[in-house]
C-alpha cells in the first residue's frame, strides 16, 4: 500500500468530466497532482480546487508539445492516470486523416510518451499506470472508428506493460467507467433516455484512488470496471 498522501500523480484530461472528478477526489486524499489538458480555462478551475497541484496546458495530440510538458515534471511520478481522449461521432467516410491521427495520438501516442517518461524511475520504486478505456475498447460501434481504434490499442498496450513491469513492481490497468457518466463528452453521444440514467463522475473516482494506493498485482494487465470497484471500496 502506497498512501495517496505520499504520491505524485499525473492526470490527463483533467479539465472537465471524469478527469476533473478524479483530480478533486485524489487531492482531497492528499495526493500531489500534475494536471494536463488543452483547455486552459477549465484546467485552471480544476487546479483551483486541488491545492498545491501543477497545471500544464498541452495538446496531447502534438508529440513535441507533449514531450515539452513531460519535461516539466519534477520529482518521481508514482501514478499516471491517462484519461484524455477525443471522440468525434462520424462515419468512416466522413472522417479525415487529421481527425483520425489526432484521436490516436491523444489516446495511444500520449500514453506511450507518458509511460516511457516515467518508466525508468518506476523501475526503481514501482508505480501504477491507469488507462481509461471504455466499451469502445472492447467492441466496435458505428461512427466511432477512430475512437474504437484508440481504445483497443490501449487495451493491448496495458497488457504488455503489465508483463514488462511485473519484475519491477509496476502495475498497469485499463478501466472502463462501467456506468453512463455526466460529462461534456457524454453530452455529444447520449440521447435523452440514456442521460436519465447517467451519474456524476465523482462517484467513479474512488476506483482510481483504490488502484493508485493498493496497486493489486493480481489485477495488473486486466480491464476493470470503475463503477463496480468504487461501490466495493471504502476509499
Amino acid at each position: 500500500m502506497i498512501p495517496l498522501s505520499s504520491q505524485k500523480i499525473v492526470i490527463t484530461g483533467a479539465a472537465e468530466g471524469l478527469g476533473a472528478a478524479i483530480a478533486r477526489h485524489l487531492s482531497a486524499q492528499g495526493a500531489r497532482l500534475v494536471l494536463m489538458d488543452r483547455n486552459a480555462l477549465a484546467l485552471a478551475q480544476t487546479q483551483a480546487l486541488c491545492p498545491g497541484s501543477t497545471a500544464l496546458t498541452v495538446d496531447l495530440s502534438d508529440a513535441a508539445a507533449t514531450a515539452e510538458a513531460i519535461a516539466q515534471f519534477s520529482t518521481p511520478i508514482d501514478t499516471v492516470i491517462h484519461n484524455a481522449a477525443i471522440l468525434r461521432v462520424e462515419a468512416v467516410d466522413d472522417t479525415n486523416l487529421a481527425t483520425f491521427q489526432a484521436t490516436l495520438n491523444v489516446g495511444i501516442q500520449a500514453a506511450f510518451q507518458l509511460t516511457q517518461a516515467v518508466w525508468p524511475q518506476m523501475k526503481t520504486h514501482g508505480g501504477a499506470l491507469i488507462f481509461v478505456s471504455s466499451r469502445s475498447g472492447i467492441e466496435g460501434f458505428v461512427n466511432e472508428t477512430a475512437y474504437c481504434a484508440a481504445k483497443h490499442a490501449l487495451e493491448g498496450f496495458s497488457k504488455c506493460l503489465a508483463i514488462e513491469g511485473a519484475p519491477h513492481g509496476i502495475v498497469s490497468y485499463t478501466i472502463t467507467p462501467g456506468m453512463l457518466m455526466n460529462t461534456p463528452m457524454s453530452e455529444t453521444t447520449y440521447g435523452a433516455e440514456q442521460r436519465a440514467r447517467w451519474v456524476d463522475p465523482i462517484r467513479l473516482a474512488p476506483a482510481f484512488a483504490h488502484l493508485a494506493e493498493l496497486r493489486p498485482m493480481q489485477l495488473s494487465g486486466q480491464r476493470l470496471n470503475a463503477w463496480a470497484l468504487s461501490k466495493g471500496t471504502d476509499t
